[in-house]
């Protein structure tokens, strides 16, 4: 990835001024320089600088990476390769193969213009993100893990490009870097995490806060029995239309086809 090169300035830069300070022989916590006050930053009160840090690090690198646009692949941590039979709809087994070949698919087209389109995105975790994130390393190309602290199920896959392995704090900042630069949302099947994020990418199509963008729903007869989406229309909870949010299908192939197909329209 080429570095992009600073701009000149009269003024030194505040990693300079850092190492200059340190030469002080004052050694107190009031003359230490602000932004490397860590105890400063971790106060409560600095919590809108933290959440304007957590924006601005993972745009930053991706906007150095050259990173244009993502597909978003969400879905269970518990879901493994090793969780029944890969070839049996249905199984945790199954869900990992498909995600990790669709991700493979995916990223060959990615490749093609040159990783700046079409990278894969996950949770980072374990199950279904560490399957996607292999399926892009199975094609060679670049995938992003978008981490968050949590006491489990949380650590990054070895699948992720360690460049664009990030961890975050906030949900909330999280859930709008998902969504940033994404062209597409495959669910596969999930628990909390993974209906969590599908609902509020629905919810923000659904109000118009985003341009709409197809998402797919891996695993009819999974997610039908889930979520009941048709009783929410009859129950007039939301709209028929609503409906057409979203698309239901069984495997990666499918999956493919769709998003293929939205994406050659829209170029």
């Amino acid at each position: 990835m080429s570095e992009k090169k600073k701009p000149a300035s009269c003024f030194p830069s505040a990693a300079e001024d850092v190492e200059h300070s340190k030469n002080t022989r004052l050694d107190s916590a009031s003359y230490r320089l602000a932004y490397a006050d860590d105890a400063l930053l971790l106060r409560d009160e600095m919590r809108s600088v933290r959440l304007g840090l957590e924006w601005m690090k993972p745009d930053l690198i991706q906007e150095e990476a050259g990173i244009e646009s993502t597909l978003v692949v969400f879905g269970g941590a518990r879901f493994h390769e090793s969780s029944g039979d890969k070839n049996r709809p249905g199984t945790g087994a199954y869900y990992y193969s498909q995600a990790r070949e669709l991700a493979r698919r995916v990223t060959e087209l990615s490749v093609s213009h040159d990783c700046r389109q079409y990278v894969v995105t996950t949770g980072g975790g374990p199950g279904v993100m560490e399957a996607a994130n292999r399926g892009a390393k199975d094609a060679g190309g670049l995938s992003i893990g978008l981490n968050i602290v949590l006491p489990f199920e949380q650590t990054p896959n070895p699948y992720i490009t360690p460049e664009l392995c990030f961890q975050f704090h906030y949900f909330a900042v999280r859930k709008m870097h998902f969504l940033k630069r994404a062209v597409g949302l495959v669910a596969f099947p999930g628990g909390f995490g993974t209906m969590d994020e599908l609902f509020e990418t629905l919810t923000l199509v659904q109000t118009k806060k985003i341009e709409r963008l197809p998402i797919i729903l891996v695993g009819r007869e999974y997610w039908q029995q889930a979520v009941n989406f048709q009783f929410l229309a009859d129950q007039g909870a939301i709209s028929q239309a609503d409906l057409e949010l979203f698309e239901m299908v069984d495997t990666a192939e499918e999956a493919c086809e769709v998003l293929f197909q939205h994406w050659n329209g829209a170029e």
